[in-house]
């Protein structure tokens, strides 16, 4: 059986590459099916439910489950890839929190940097600043950030070292 944390991390990069531009969906792809095959397993998304279905390979052929391979149901792992808008509403919550305790310990230019940061997390994935990976954080920084914060030359300057202290602050 996959470990908990395991399928949480594959459900989350799934989630990745299900909105994220391509070299991103590309590379979150790639990543969850090497964490699946270190455990016997491979992923499928039902689109008809918004599901997230892990299969142990052995019940694979040619890319297509095969019904009398399968032994025992209880090895297949089913996540839904959509969340509740009250999850959305405390990941919200969440990351305002950090938004605040950045503003009021480095000061306002920070603080819009992460407060975009918070935005982004919240919307575009539906995960807290301390959830965030190293691929959101470079889809952020390249992607989203130019285009849809309008930061100011000062605020540019340090982006990344906000995205730190928010991190810092978000994994206290």
């Amino acid at each position: 059986m996959i470990p908990e944390e395991t399928v949480e991390e594959v459900t989350r990069l799934t989630r990745i590459a299900r909105d994220g531009a391509d070299e991103v969906a590309t590379a979150a792809r790639e990543r969850r099916d090497a964490l699946l095959a270190e455990h016997g397993y491979v992923a499928r998304e039902r689109e008809t439910d918004e599901t997230l279905v892990c299969y142990p390979d052995d019940w694979i052929v040619d890319g297509t489950v095969e019904i009398d391979r399968i032994d025992d149901t209880e090895r297949a792992i089913e996540r839904p890839l959509l969340t509740s808008s009250a999850d959305w509403e405390t990941v919200d919550a969440r990351n305002r929190e950090v938004v605040e305790r950045v503003t009021e310990q480095w000061g306002e230019t920070h603080g819009e940097n992460v407060r975009a940061f918070a935005d982004f997390c919240s919307n575009h994935y539906g995960v807290t600043i301390a959830e965030s990976s190293d691929i959101h954080r470079e889809e952020f920084l390249e992607e989203y950030y130019p285009r849809n914060a309008w930061p100011s030359k000062s605020q540019r300057v340090v982006v990344e070292e906000s995205i730190r202290l928010a991190l810092d602050c978000a994994r206290q």
